[in-house]
């Protein structure tokens, strides 16, 4: 079992930065950040694997939001800078102990987080 611990979530103005940060208690082979807005699917942001560090990320949030790791404190962070409206939504951490497939795809993690709010206001 892994269990996955969020924080970091809140409200900013347009063009505002938070950070997000996503312990986990367990191995993980990859995180992902994935956020749902209401009425609209869940949609994946960025992934990271656990050995390599390599990243994806969503067209949308490319050169805007960055994913890391520490691996010594086993949390991941989403740091996200010049934030927009349309980014507002409930931001989940995901994981999973193997690769599991297309990496935005929320069907192949295993375990998640309980969300936390990101609300960017105009």
């Amino acid at each position: 079992q892994v269990q996955l611990v969020e924080s970091g979530g809140g409200s900013v103005q347009a063009g505002g930065s938070l950070r997000l940060s996503c312990a986990a208690f367990g191995y993980t082979y990859r995180t992902a950040w994935f956020r749902q807005a209401p009425g609209k699917e869940r949609e994946g942001v960025a992934r990271i694997y656990t050995g390599s560090g390599n990243t994806v990320y969503a067209d949308s949030v490319k050169d805007r939001f960055t994913i890391s790791q520490d691996n010594a404190k086993n949390t991941v962070y989403l740091q996200m800078i010049g934030l927009k409206p349309e980014d507002t939504a409930m931001y989940y951490c995901a994981a999973s102990k193997t690769h599991g497939g297309a990496w935005n795809n929320p069907d192949g993690y295993n375990y998640w987080g309980q969300g936390t709010q990101v609300t960017v206001s105009p």
